[in-house]
């Protein structure tokens, strides 16, 4: 039994594995992968890894699409995305994580590298035109709004529930509605935004 159910998900991700080697953008999938591995705590190689995630992880599933530029219902058939979580922004730097993407919309100007999102999670619009920039290594916590023209600097970090209208500087970690600064570069603080 344990063969069969091995056999059927190694046929229905061949489609999926023969995009993850060819795709232009191979070396910034093989990176999300690696860091998805990192953080899930599983110790395989890159190309098990692919597969397990491809598999098991739903949100992967959504960047993996994202990333290639698809919404083909036959790849989805094989291995449905996460209904609830929309990814928007055309410019996601290598290494999103996405933990728990239920309820989750991205629609950011552009991500930067190792970001990482929780669940009922918006990051959007205020108007037409109007939606953030996140720096690298930036955390979006359960919950948080990250809304309007406003850039989240680098290593910085919106608490659960966050409602985040204005800048945010580098190596910041803010909380509350509306968000205000708790700790700058490791020092507690309380600063208005």
């Amino acid at each position: 039994m344990t063969y069969i159910v091995y056999l059927i998900n190694r046929l229905r991700l061949l489609p999926h594995i023969r995009l993850f080697k060819t795709h232009k953008d191979k070396d910034i999938i093989q990176y999300d992968v690696q860091r998805w591995l990192e953080i899930l705590n599983i110790k395989t190689d890159t190309s098990l890894g692919f597969r397990i995630l491809m598999m098991s992880f739903p949100e992967f599933r959504n960047l993996f699409y994202h990333r290639i530029g698809t919404n083909s219902l036959w790849l989805n058939f094989l291995c449905p995305r996460m209904d609830s979580l929309y990814i928007y922004t055309k410019k996601v730097g290598p290494g999103l994580f996405i933990q728990h993407g239920f309820a989750t919309i991205i629609a950011a100007k552009s991500i930067g590298r190792d970001c990482w999102i929780n669940q009922q999670v918006t990051i959007g619009f205020s108007n037409e035109t109007d939606c953030p920039l996140l720096g690298d290594n930036v955390t979006i916590n359960a919950g948080a709004k990250i809304i309007g023209s406003l850039k989240m600097g680098n290593n910085s970090i919106a608490g659960a529930n966050a409602v985040v209208v204005k800048d945010v500087p580098d190596d910041c970690t803010v909380v509350g509605v509306p968000a205000y600064i708790i700790c700058r570069a490791g020092k507690k603080v309380r600063e208005k935004l």
